[in-house]
């Protein structure tokens, strides 16, 4: 019998046979809420920052400069021209290739386990 807690992270060691289908899909849908709320979290961060750091006044142009950051596309627009202003959009640039990497990281996680885990599986032979 296993001590295990039971939470995200849970998953099955080497020794152990591989999850269940049902038990795999609910890693994947775990997976994919947590990196969801990490985007909109960082995306909402990124939308509050433009508008009272950097000083954009419409709400939607903030939206569209923290999407297009986050996306990876760059900065759009004049850039800011308060020191403060200057400093959020390079923090928050920084910021969102490390949550881009934290995001697919946990996207993958659940597959890949799987995928490793295949390889170690003990046959009866």
């Amino acid at each position: 019998m296993s001590d295990r807690r039971g939470g995200m992270l849970d998953y099955e060691g080497h020794d152990e046979p591989i999850a269940s289908p049902a038990v795999f899909r609910w890693r994947l849908l775990t997976s994919g809420g947590v990196a969801g709320a990490v985007l909109g979290t960082s995306l909402l961060l990124g939308v509050m920052g433009y508008h009272w750091i950097v000083g954009v006044p419409d709400w939607l142009d903030c939206l569209y400069s923290a999407s297009m950051i986050m996306g990876g596309m760059g900065p759009v627009g004049t850039p800011p021209s308060t020191p403060a202003g200057k400093v959020f959009a390079s923090f928050y640039a920084l910021y969102c290739g490390v949550v881009l990497l934290v995001s697919v990281g946990l996207l993958l996680t659940p597959a890949l386990h799987r995928l490793l885990h295949l390889f170690h599986v003990r046959t009866d032979e």
